[in-house]
């Protein structure tokens, strides 16, 4: 909202939750009781403004919508095909790449949809001429390497968000939470880019990659398509069925989050 120059942005977010709640209590009999199936929901504010120009709105409208979903993927929990070989960006320095915008995703539509008629799942979006990784589709991505410096240690690193063009999603820092908890290997947000990843999968230290979402959770990547040729890693990986197993452990209730991850209802 703020990066919109929408009003409001210090409202009661306790109130919204309690809000939200009421929501699902009356929507419950729409909740999926399938595992992997959920009810998503999606908070939403629109300018209400009753005037057309380009401005600050002074009125807005903060609603939630609620949706009985399946899997994000038709595979479901399988790995995916991605290409970095677009024209396009999804997102830039000083642009609105790092705040939840619905134009961030209308840009997105005709690459993705070139994607997929290549045979494609998603896009793994570069930015710059160092061709650094930012995000896959519409998720934050991670690799699972052994280290370049020869000592065998391992880190799982994730794109910064300093530069601004990039979401800061839940699940993504989620994942950085269990990582050190853990205390496994090192996590690391730094930037990374193709020809890293590239050198790293034919040296044999890329042990995995996945993308990470609300809608999705965690998706295996298996190829990402770049400069005409398929880089291949690992898939699926241990330590992404790990945090699959671990988040949706979580959301289900099997297993205790840290505290403030879930709300009773």
């Amino acid at each position: 909202m703020d990066r919109l120059c929408m009003p409001g942005s210090d409202f009661d977010h306790e109130e919204l939750i309690e809000c939200i709640a009421k929501l699902v209590r009356l929507d419950q009999d729409w909740i999926p009781t399938e595992e992997g199936y959920s009810l998503y929901i999606r908070p939403t504010v629109i300018s209400t403004h009753p005037y057309l120009g380009v401005a600050a709105p002074d009125e807005i409208l903060l609603y939630v919508i609620t949706c009985p979903v399946g899997p994000y993927y038709p595979s479901g929990f399988a790995p995916v095909r991605l290409t970095a070989d677009t024209p396009y960006v999804r997102a830039w320095p000083g642009g609105t790449g790092a705040a939840k915008v619905g134009g961030n995703y209308a840009g997105s539509m005709k690459p993705q949809t070139d994607a997929s008629n290549r045979g494609y799942s998603q896009i793994l979006w570069v930015f710059g001429e160092e061709e650094e990784i930012t995000e896959v589709g519409a998720m934050n991505v991670f690799f699972f390497l052994e280290k370049e410096d020869g000592s065998k240690g391992r880190e799982l690193v994730t794109p910064p968000l300093t530069r601004g063009d990039i979401l800061p999603g839940v699940t993504r820092q989620s994942i950085i939470d269990l990582s050190k908890s853990w205390g496994e290997f090192d996590v690391v947000e730094r930037s990374i880019t193709l020809p890293e990843v590239r050198r790293a999968a034919s040296e044999g230290r890329l042990i995995e990659a996945f993308g990470a979402g609300t809608a999705a959770v965690v998706t295996p990547i298996s190829h990402i398509e770049h400069k005409g040729s398929d880089i291949e890693m690992p898939a699926t990986g241990d330590l992404t069925k790990r945090f699959f197993s671990d988040l949706m452990g979580i959301q289900y209730g099997r297993i205790e989050g840290p505290e403030g991850w879930s709300v009773k209802i």
